[in-house]
């Protein structure tokens, strides 16, 4: 499962329910994916196809939205 946080434009955040405890978000794009850590500062994981502009424009997005990330992490995985 895979559930949606926001989309922007070309960009769907989402989570994997199955994975790992760090509090992270992946972003999806026609061009690529990456996965970046929220804590202790947002921060890039990995990225596959994007360019700097679109990791950029990615890490503005979920800065733009990183209480609403942090509030649908909380809500999904209960801590």
């Amino acid at each position: 499962m895979a559930p949606t946080v926001f989309r922007e434009g070309s960009y769907r955040f989402f989570f994997f329910s199955r994975e790992e405890t760090r509090i992270h978000v992946h972003v999806s794009h026609p061009d690529g994916e990456a996965k970046f850590w929220l804590g202790p500062k947002v921060q890039l994981a990995t990225a596959v196809g994007l360019s700097d502009r679109q990791i950029g424009e990615a890490q503005t997005l979920i800065c733009a939205h990183l209480e609403e990330i942090i509030d649908a992490w909380k809500a999904h995985f209960g801590s």
